[in-house]
């Protein structure tokens, strides 16, 4: 059978904690696997979206030991280790990785130390901070450079994202562009039982959901919804990858602290974007925005600023509102006039559920990987 016809063999590492890339990363094997191929996940933990019990899934622990020889515990060396260990005894065509460093740098030694006729195909997946952030680093960006230019093939998940790092690295090997997808599960409540959950009733439900890093600027997300008026209006949910402590003096500080619901370490997100009416993200930069895909899966349209990738994601005026500025004044406004107009709010969310279906579904961006997957393997390994 010829590659073209056979399933596929492919090893996935990727963050197992909350985050888009780990999201991503699980959505994309569980969908690999139900087309039936081969699927292993390499990692330190199990990712904490990746569903159980999918046949031909499999999860592949890597241990990190913590010898006094080292001041830091590694994590690339036994993840290239195990890497190689499962690509030996599974016969993996590819191995792709969500992350330029450590895991493409892991992949790529892992590669190396097996016979050339075993050796899988290295695919590399950047979301973000590979380049805006440990691209500008001296002592990462060198790093970064060799690994994508040693992977069999690299994708950014923006078009963004794809000339940042060409501007910032000075990588211009070919990279294709391959957006994020979302399937969302089925819920496991209904809006009213969410709703109830919330203590939420007539109230516009707000909400932003993100691993709270500082490039997402809950500060400044805060001081918008501040803004807003009526208070009444509206209540805020806070859907966060992370502890939420640091910012409730925050909340006190601006009298938030009845208008805000924090919900920390949501696995099921789906149950909450079902009972909520309008996203609300205040990034300073994004390549992406999973949340806002998320949100646009269940209808739900954003006031979002207009920086990154985020434009590629929503269409202005269209699936939601995009703000050129981080004034909160101009940001809350732009949320008030959609808690004002339930119809407008009702049409830019039916859009952007027809906009989530037709650009950023599995069904859409899947076939696009398996094709890159093919197409590495019917080449020799980069630096053969």
């Amino acid at each position: 059978m010829s590659m073209g016809e056979r399933a596929l063999r492919v090893g996935i590492t990727c963050y197992p904690t909350v985050g888009g890339s780990g999201v991503l990363a699980s959505s994309l094997g569980e969908d690999l696997a139900r087309r039936g191929h081969e699927v292993h996940f390499i990692s330190y933990e199990r990712p904490f979206r990746l569903s159980p019990n999918i046949p031909r899934l499999h999860f592949h622990p890597v241990v990190i030991n913590d010898y006094e020889l080292f001041k830091y515990p590694d994590y690339t060396l036994p993840l290239s280790v195990r890497m190689a260990e499962v690509s030996w005894e599974h016969r993996l065509d590819v191995l792709h990785v969500h992350y330029a460093v450590p895991h493409a740098t892991a992949a790529i030694l892992a590669r190396s130390m097996l016979p050339l006729d075993r050796q899988p195909r290295v695919v590399t997946t950047l979301h973000g901070t590979d380049t805006t952030l440990l691209g500008h680093d001296p002592g990462y960006g060198p790093a970064i450079r060799h690994a994508l230019a040693c992977s069999d093939a690299v994708t950014t998940v923006s078009h963004h994202l794809r000339e940042e790092t060409q501007r910032v690295l000075g990588f211009h090997g070919a990279m294709e562009v391959i957006h994020n997808f979302h399937e969302p599960r089925q819920p496991r409540r209904s809006r009213d039982e969410v709703r109830r959950e919330l203590g939420v009733e007539d109230e516009v439900v707000v909400f932003h959901s993100s691993n709270l890093r500082p490039l997402k600027r809950i500060g400044l997300l805060l001081e918008t919804v501040s803004r807003i008026q009526p208070r009444e209006s509206f209540k805020l949910v806070v859907l966060a990858g992370g502890s939420f402590a640091p910012f409730l003096s925050d909340l006190a500080r601006l009298g938030l602290e009845n208008r805000v619901i924090v919900r920390e370490n949501v696995h099921d997100i789906e149950d909450y974007l079902l009972g909520v009416d309008l996203g609300l993200f205040t990034s300073e930069l994004e390549s992406f925005c999973l949340g806002i895909l998320e949100g646009m899966c269940f209808g739900c349209p954003s006031v979002s600023t207009r920086v990154g990738g985020i434009p590629e994601v929503v269409a202005d005026g269209v699936t939601g509102v995009l703000v050129p500025s981080s004034d909160p004044e101009v940001i809350a406004s732009a949320v008030m006039e959609l808690i004002r107009d339930p119809a407008r709010r009702a049409a830019l969310g039916l859009a952007a559920r027809r906009r989530a279906r037709e650009c950023f579904s599995a069904e859409t961006i899947v076939p696009r990987y398996e094709a890159l997957y093919r197409a590495a393997c019917g080449r020799p390994p980069r630096g053969m």
